[in-house]
């Protein structure tokens, strides 16, 4: 994919700084209005083999809305452009957790922080990715920087899949291409 230098939200310039990452849904974007840095997600329509989508854009609006009414720490949302598919949120600088896990800096209180989210969205019948990309560490506290949600199952809740990524396991080592600790 090329980069583009400039995208824009509802008419409103933004320059790419760089490429965050692109997920099942879209391509995330660092970029800057020249007095802020944000993150403006780029919905993508390439095929996902493991994973059905309806309307992108309406199930991330409806993501946020679920997990703000939860109540965890993610980013706010701040413009959505229907048009062209492309919203832009909060940027949250800091270290993912899969940094913090490689370059042996985490923490026991982000494992805290993860079940005391876990609690708020199992009884609102809810899981997350757990994907540890998809959480920052900002000042001591835990951002999930996805919106992605969807309904709870035991397959898919931290305990059985999540946690497989959140410490140098065989799973987490051969995901990232580095060597377990001994």
């Amino acid at each position: 994919m090329d980069i583009p230098e400039v995208l824009s939200v509802n008419d409103k310039s933004y320059r790419v700084i760089k490429l965050l990452g692109k997920g099942k849904g879209g391509y995330s974007f660092l970029v800057t209005d020249g007095e802020q840095r944000y993150v403006l997600k780029q919905i993508h329509h390439e095929p996902c083999d493991y994973y059905n989508f309806g309307d992108k854009l309406k199930s991330e609006l409806d993501d946020y809305a679920r997990l703000k009414a939860v109540g965890i720490s993610i980013p706010k949302l701040i413009d959505t452009d229907v048009a062209h598919e492309r919203i832009i949120k909060e940027y949250i600088d800091g270290k993912t957790v899969s940094e913090c896990i490689i370059d042996g800096e985490m923490k026991e209180d982000y494992l805290s922080q993860i079940k005391q989210m876990c609690r708020l969205l199992y009884s609102a019948h809810l899981n997350i990715d757990y994907f540890p990309t998809n959480f920052i560490a900002c000042g001591g506290t835990l951002y999930y920087i996805d919106y992605e949600c969807n309904s709870y199952s035991d397959e898919w809740n931290f305990e059985n899949w999540g946690i497989k990524y959140w410490s140098k396991t065989g799973e987490f080592c051969k995901h990232f291409g580095v060597p377990a600790d001994r």
